[in-house]
């Protein structure tokens, strides 16, 4: 294999695969980006086993000649060090040849820097996915969806399938669900789909979606998702992001959210956000991050934290309404805070059945984003 390609668009590329180069594996092929040229160009292909990403780069772009192939074929070349040194090539100009036993020679002015590959049969091949059913969505709606859902994940691996966030597609919307058992966050948007095609629930890996989030486009472009069984398939530009589904069953986290509350409290976020801010400083000082919020008759609420060993802290703000059976609660401030940072709207509506059953938050007069949090059982 032999060809000339330009640094930037290269970069970029190596920049995108990345992003499924697994840090650590007992098999050295995945360390790897497969490099496959031909006279339409070169694609760049990184996996470890559970996230592949394809990103291709055309010969030509806007009248351009960004790759000149003399020579087509395939190598794998080490990652980490790949990366690393098309970032330091001093030129824009690179000229890479692929010699015997897969021995790779970079080029660049005057720099000349050579790396042992690996063959590319060795190399896993492309995921094999039909094209069951598949939707399209703007790539800013869906960074929006994944921020707004993704940190309510579990951590703890014990029950896998809750590392993941639910999709359900039906009756034309698409709908999130993240539940780390103590918390959940749900967002759900239209989608333009035939109202008869049923696309079964799938659970997309956390992680799968916080790598997807760094490389969505942040202009507002279509991104197609292609639906199988066991495998997810994210297509934009010239990128390709195929993720395995996770196994389970998620649980049932309708019987968690009320119909109706008892105690109805709208406050403006941006004030309620910094005083569970200043809160949160001595809660998790106590390793607990309890903080309480009280409601008061005039209108307005308290909220209070303290540690043994720095002190207390509590701050009354007004609320824009208050209305049923005052309360007195104790949550997570950290729970809170996540929450609280996803909100978009100058206004939120907090819902309560009691100071036992969980908060329900959304934005004022905007029902596609919920937030749930349990509270905590207080001695006092």
């Amino acid at each position: 294999m032999k060809l000339q390609i330009s640094k930037t668009p290269l970069n970029d590329a190596i920049q995108d695969v990345m992003k499924a180069v697994p840090t650590k594996t007992s098999n050295p092929i995945l360390t790897g980006i497969k490099i496959d040229a031909d006279s339409h160009g070169v694609t760049l292909t990184a996996t470890d086993s559970d996230i592949t990403i394809r990103r291709f780069i055309a010969a030509e772009e806007g009248g351009l000649t960004i790759i000149d192939v003399h020579i087509p074929g395939s190598v794998v070349l080490p990652a980490k060090f790949f990366s690393e040194i098309v970032r330091r090539l001093p030129m824009e100009k690179v000229l890479l040849e692929v010699n015997d036993l897969f021995t790779t020679v970079l080029r660049s002015g005057k720099v000349e820097l050579q790396l042992v590959g690996l063959d590319p049969e060795e190399f896993p091949s492309l995921p094999q996915i039909e094209r069951n059913h598949s939707i399209e969505i703007s790539s800013h709606l869906l960074k929006d969806m994944i921020r707004q859902t993704v940190f309510a994940i579990a951590t703890n691996e014990s029950t896998p399938v809750l590392t993941g966030v639910l999709w359900t597609v039906e009756d034309r919307k698409i709908k999130f669900t993240a539940c780390d058992r103590h918390r959940l966050a749900s967002r759900e948007t239209d989608v333009p789909i035939d109202s008869d095609i049923r696309i079964n629930p799938v659970v997309v890996s956390g992680r799968t979606l916080n790598e997807l989030q760094k490389i969505l486009p942040d202009q507002n472009e279509m991104v197609t998702i292609v639906f199988s069984d066991n495998q997810i398939l994210f297509r934009f530009r010239s990128i390709l992001f195929y993720s395995q589904v996770l196994d389970g069953t998620y649980p049932d986290t309708t019987k968690l959210i009320p119909r109706s509350f008892n105690t109805e409290l709208v406050l403006e976020r941006s004030l309620f956000e910094d005083a569970i801010e200043r809160a949160y400083l001595l809660s998790r000082e106590s390793k607990s991050n309890i903080v309480k919020l009280s409601m008061n008759e005039n209108q307005s609420i308290e909220i209070s934290s303290s540690s043994s060993e720095i002190g207390k802290v509590t701050e009354e703000i007004d609320a824009k309404e208050i209305s049923g059976e005052l309360l007195k609660i104790s949550f997570n401030s950290k729970f809170m805070l996540d929450a609280l940072k996803v909100i978009d709207n100058d206004w939120v509506h907090l819902g309560f059945t009691s100071a036992m059953h969980p908060i329900i938050m959304k934005p004022l007069e905007d029902a596609t984003l919920m937030q749930l949090i349990l509270p905590y059982r207080t001695m006092n």
